[in-house]
């Protein structure tokens, strides 16, 4: 009972830092036959800690783990999409930016590449990245600090949002679904409602994790975004949403 308690606490361990699990290489890594590892996840799915997929397991729809997990994540990738990023927002004046992992590593590119714009956020990391040049001027929206998110939300942060007008807003999302883009948390997504409200560009930045995730608050409609910079060319439904709602794509360069 124990080893069984071990291993299943492992798997919920590997999913922090997986957005799916197999089958085959869970039982690979943890040394057991195929079977054991089934009926693991048939256990654990009826206990409500993770979801049940063909061949292997998710973490539960509509969960995300929090922003310090999620900066360990997808490294890499975070900084080749940032770079791409980057390189669209020539000529930005003012830029707003949202809260997350990713979005952090473009306010750290931005800070080392850009000069000579304001930058409106409601995330804290964000404003601190942006801190090491003196040329760029940073507004923090106000509201109520989310810990986990290490970002303001609420009625205040959004309509002190309302107040500025971007050239581009620079979001995240926790899954791209077949509706749009969407976070785990509502309270966050109403302010990325409000920021693209106020934006005369939205890019959204998000890995190649996201792909068909679906979580419980869209902030916007696929025609309601511009440009997808993003590590991996989408494929099959996810790249059909996205040519019917004309997003433009970049994709990050190789490391």
């Amino acid at each position: 009972m124990k080893r069984k308690a071990e291993r299943q606490s492992r798997i919920l361990a590997e999913l922090e830092g997986a957005p799916s699990l197999r089958v085959a290489e869970l039982a690979r890594r943890m040394e057991v036959s195929t079977e054991t590892i089934r009926r693991d996840l048939d256990e654990m799915t009826a206990r409500r800690l993770l979801d049940r997929t063909y061949g292997g397991a998710i973490r539960p729809t509509g969960e995300e783990p929090t922003l310090s997990v999620r900066h360990a994540l997808f490294i890499e990738e975070r900084q080749r999409i940032a770079e791409a990023a980057v390189a669209q927002l020539s000529g930005a004046r003012v830029i707003m930016i949202g809260s997350g992992a990713t979005a952090t590593h473009v306010a750290r590119r931005i800070a080392a590449e850009m000069r000579d714009l304001t930058v409106v956020t409601h995330a804290v990391g964000v404003a601190q990245a942006l801190t090491i040049n003196p040329s760029i001027r940073v507004i923090l929206a106000p509201g109520d600090y989310h810990a986990g998110e290490g970002a303001t939300v609420g009625a205040r942060t959004s309509a002190f949002l309302a107040g500025f007008r971007a050239d581009v807003a620079v979001l995240g999302a926790s899954g791209l679904g077949p509706d749009g883009p969407s976070d785990a948390l509502i309270d966050v997504s109403s302010v990325y409602e409000a920021i693209c409200a106020q934006a005369a560009q939205v890019m959204l930045v998000a890995d190649h994790s996201k792909f068909g995730q679906i979580f419980p608050a869209r902030y916007a409609p696929w025609s309601g975004i511009d440009r997808l910079v993003t590590d991996r060319a989408p494929e099959g439904a996810l790249a059909g949403w996205l040519s019917d709602a004309r997003v433009a794509l970049n994709l990050a360069p190789r490391g």
